[in-house]
């Protein structure tokens, strides 16, 4: 009997969560906790005026920048509108202040409900194998990765050490020891920094604990979306997070990808090169496929994969099986807890 569209998406999402797969957080697992996305920033940034020390020459060129943000999206405003590094460390702590309450609201909920997250049960189902090892890589700033693992009593690290004030840790994988057992950890590499990551007047970055409020004279370690990006994360801590996000990607059994978009090419190049080269399983699952995405995945460059997302009537599944898509009626697959209802029994 040939399959249906229903019983591909729970074969192929076997197989692929059963491959410990490298998870990647996109903005749309962050969106569904309300942490605002790209449009709301670039909304925040329009109404933010130039900081009251900025010279004039800045002022002129804040108010350029927005004019011109007016009429196109955020990351390409960045891109082709070069601000000075005043005006940058602007647009970084603006940003900082705007997202990083919500990061705190949700870490209340937290408190309120342990099961919160859905990935908290990914992560429960994942070690309950040999592994003692996950591997998350995120574009994001929030630290709901590392609230789901909390959540699981489950270890993670971010590149920094333990306690009130975490610095970088000079060992690439640092581990912790349950008695002389290797605690189950996730790694969380966040490719362009976290609201919990500071940097202090002589330079040095710090891992501080999260409260919504930024601390006095710190500076946040986040790189925002522009060509400036590029430039950032050749310099530390990014430059070490990287290296970690890259060998967990070329080494990854399956990719498991949640509200990721595809369009960071500074982050999933190695994703890319592997799905070209071997048919390693891609599932994507999110509210609404990019343009993006759906090109790289139709192209033929990724050679086994599934993607998710929603439709009027339930969901609509897209492979190289099904490259122009296919509905599954009454099955809301592209929410992560519907989809692990589906995988975990």
């Amino acid at each position: 009997m040939a399959k249906t569209p229903l019983d591909f998406a729970q074969l192929m999402a076997q197989e692929c969560i059963s491959k410990a797969p490298v998870i990647i957080l996109g903005s749309g697992a962050s969106a569904a906790y309300g942490i605002p996305g790209m449009p709301a920033l670039r909304a925040r940034l329009l109404a933010t005026p130039a900081p009251v020390d900025a010279t004039d020459a800045d002022s002129l060129a804040w108010d350029s920048f927005k004019e011109h943000l007016k009429t196109v999206d955020l990351e390409t405003a960045l891109t082709e509108f070069r601000l000075s590094e005043t005006m940058t460390r602007h647009v970084v702590i603006a940003t900082w202040e705007f997202l990083a309450p919500s990061d705190a609201s949700v870490f209340e909920k937290l408190l309120e409900d342990r099961t919160l997250f859905p990935l908290t049960r990914l992560f429960r189902h994942l070690f309950a194998s040999i592994h003692n090892s996950i591997d998350v890589v995120t574009p994001n700033y929030d630290l709901l990765a590392e609230y789901a693992a909390d959540a699981g009593e489950i270890c993670h690290y971010t590149g920094f050490g333990y306690g009130h004030l975490r610095l970088r840790t000079k060992e690439s994988l640092p581990k912790i020891y349950l008695g002389k057992t290797v605690a189950r950890t996730v790694n969380v590499w966040k490719v362009h920094g976290s609201f919990d990551w500071f940097r202090d007047k002589a330079g040095v970055v710090m891992a501080l604990p999260g409260t919504g409020r930024r601390p006095a004279d710190l500076e946040p370690v986040i790189v925002t979306p522009g060509i400036e990006k590029y430039r950032l994360t050749h310099d530390e801590p990014f430059l070490s997070i990287k290296q970690g996000a890259d060998l967990a990607l070329q080494s990854a059994r399956a990719y498991f990808c949640v509200g990721y978009g595809f369009n960071d090419p500074h982050m999933q190049t190695k994703l890319v090169e592997r799905c070209r080269a071997e048919p390693v399983p891609l599932v994507l699952i999110t509210k609404e496929i990019t343009p993006t995405a759906k090109a790289f995945l139709k192209s033929g460059q990724c050679k086994h994969y599934m993607a998710l997302e929603e439709s009027g009537t339930g969901c609509r599944l897209y492979s190289t099986t099904f490259p122009d898509g296919v509905d599954i009626p009454g099955q809301s697959l592209w929410s992560l807890d519907k989809f692990l209802t589906m995988v975990i029994t």
